[in-house]
């Protein structure tokens, strides 16, 4: 606490209460989802395919990539437990207290984003700093949204250095044949370069005001009956997700918190899996349509940058990981391939998953729009940026 100061407020943390904690009432998903505009637009697109390939529809289960969808749910379950224990606001306090102000605040929290991708894996990390990030409305006057999406940036700058940060990098790792070590090398000064860029931008969007705290935010009581079983559910979860056994592990988690918390998995955003089913079948349904494949057939792939360039640009549209698999069946420039896709990753929403996930976890309707006025600038900056450098190389 600071005495006298004007940060000073009443928070108390307490043991952990025997009682299972008040439980707000929470629509059902399927309401949220009557003005989710994301979801109503994906559906619409997918009407369309349908309707232009209706003897396509039996395949549409083969187009979901479910170990996902399941690792997905399971990380949603888990975090929602964490959350619902009260440790998230606690920590967001303690995080208050050790800060002079919303810029230092912002560049802790892209930092600790970035860093925890390169080994979590982006969505993962989202998970772990997201919902810290939104508990910190209850303790302060700050910015969340914008927070939060500088965290969806920094975790998609982050894990473009090692081939467990994201899906497309695990993909091309494979497919290069290269070391862990060989492939961290070559992504090194791409994402020192996306890095200084991304604390540039957060310097300039986050003022060095002091955090304005608010009067009274009452107790923070700490349930550690849900929070101990969640945080030691967590390593044996990533690790069967791991090796393959993410529907097992799912289904792990939904019996036990049938039988021991139930209200936790009422409060989960089930909508969000149904949202990245539609956009699997989305996205690749476009990424295989001819004319795609002609027009990609067209733009000489052979170029590198080229190459760099149709990577940005169809990211843009159909996600970096879709984006990813579809040029390797065009080139075999997997440096190139990574640089892009990671990239693409900015931008549009749909670049990369990771910005819906961040997106849906803020829990503000206007944070769509919000986004684009500072991914897609970053994008351009970035890009640029890239693009002098690999001219450079050459």
């Amino acid at each position: 606490m600071h005495g006298d100061s004007p940060r000073t407020r009443t928070i108390e943390a307490v043991p952990s209460s025997p009682t299972v904690p008040a439980v707000p009432h929470h629509p059902p998903f399927w309401h949220t989802l009557k003005q989710d505009v994301f979801f109503w637009l994906l559906l619409s697109v997918c009407a369309v395919l349908t309707f232009a390939a209706p003897q396509r529809l039996p395949e549409y289960p083969g187009l979901v990539d479910w170990h996902t969808i399941a690792a997905l749910a399971g990380l949603l379950i888990l975090t929602k437990a964490v959350e619902s224990s009260g440790m998230l606001q606690l920590l967001g306090v303690r995080l208050v207290d050790a800060v002079s102000s919303e810029r230092v605040l912002a560049l802790s929290l892209v930092g600790a984003s970035a860093a925890l991708s390169t080994l979590l894996t982006n969505d993962v990390a989202l998970f772990v700093i997201v919902p810290l990030t939104v508990g910190l409305r209850k303790v302060a006057q700050l910015p969340v949204t914008r927070l939060v999406i500088f965290e969806a940036l920094a975790v998609n700058a982050g894990s473009a250095l090692t081939p467990i940060g994201n899906p497309q990098n695990l993909f091309l790792w494979h497919q290069s044949g290269l070391s862990f070590g060989a492939f961290v090398w070559q992504m090194v000064p791409l994402v020192v370069l996306l890095t200084v860029l991304l604390l540039l931008a957060t310097w300039l969007a986050f003022p060095a005001h002091e955090i304005h705290l608010h009067a009274k935010t009452g107790e923070v009581e700490l349930h550690k009956r849900l929070l101990l079983p969640a945080l030691a559910l967590y390593v044996p979860f990533l690790v069967l997700t791991d090796f393959g056994y993410p529907l097992a592990a799912l289904a792990g988690l939904v019996v036990l918190y049938l039988a021991g918390a139930r209200y936790v998995l009422a409060r989960v955003d089930w909508g969000l899996l149904l949202v990245f089913v539609l956009m699997f079948i989305d996205l690749r349904l476009v990424a295989q349509l001819g004319a795609v494949r002609q027009a990609l057939d067209a733009l000489a792939l052979d170029n590198p940058l080229h190459l760099y360039w149709t990577g940005i640009g169809v990211s843009q549209i159909i996600s970096n990981v879709p984006a990813a698999i579809l040029l390797a069946e065009y080139s075999h420039d997997w440096p190139m391939i990574a640089f892009a896709v990671s990239a693409g990753g900015f931008g549009t929403l749909v670049g990369s998953l990771a910005n819906l996930i961040a997106l849906r976890m803020a829990g503000d309707r206007r944070a769509w729009l919000l986004f684009h006025a500072y991914s897609v600038p970053f994008l351009a900056v970035a890009s640029v940026v890239i693009y002098a450098w690999l001219t450079w190389l050459r």
